[in-house]
């Protein structure tokens, strides 16, 4: 079981690490004309991430959810062992899909990450485990009102 938690949380981390390093323009070079100030360019782009970072992290927490619910079906242990690999799948793609968005939704995201490993990793404690999902809900509250407010 320890096992499958560390390639688990191992694949996680290299999905996030693996999506940190993509360039969005390949073989580009760097620039030594003067730039534009950045308060004048970079909120746009800001807002815009973020916003594609809040619809994209709403979409994984839906998806995930719903991936939760048929692997609980199976029951445990078995059941067990896909529902704690499911929570570290969604961890995952929070935090991979919250690259790029500002300060706020970042942090928010991040808790939501957390919380769903901490699930993931109650699951991987025993067969019977029925772990609360407030601290969660909690999490995804604060990500929706650090959603709202840009």
């Amino acid at each position: 079981m320890h096992q499958a938690r560390f390639v688990l949380g191992g694949m996680a981390i290299a999905a996030v690490i693996a999506m940190s390093g993509c360039d969005s323009q390949p073989g580009s070079e760097p620039s030594t004309t003067p730039s534009v100030p950045a308060a004048s360019s970079a909120a746009p782009a800001d807002n815009g991430a973020t916003a594609k970072a809040c619809d994209d992290i709403e979409k994984d927490i839906k998806d995930n959810a719903d991936k939760i619910a048929k692997a609980e079906k199976i029951g445990p242990p078995a059941g067990h062992l896909a529902v704690s690999a499911q929570w570290a799948a969604g961890s995952a793609m929070v935090i991979a899909h919250s690259i790029g968005a500002n300060e706020a939704v970042s942090a928010a995201a991040d808790k939501v990450q957390q919380e769903m490993m901490a699930l993931g990793d109650a699951y991987m404690k025993s067969a019977t485990a029925k772990p609360g999902k407030q601290k969660l809900e909690a999490a995804i509250a604060e990500l929706t009102a650090a959603c709202s407010a840009t």
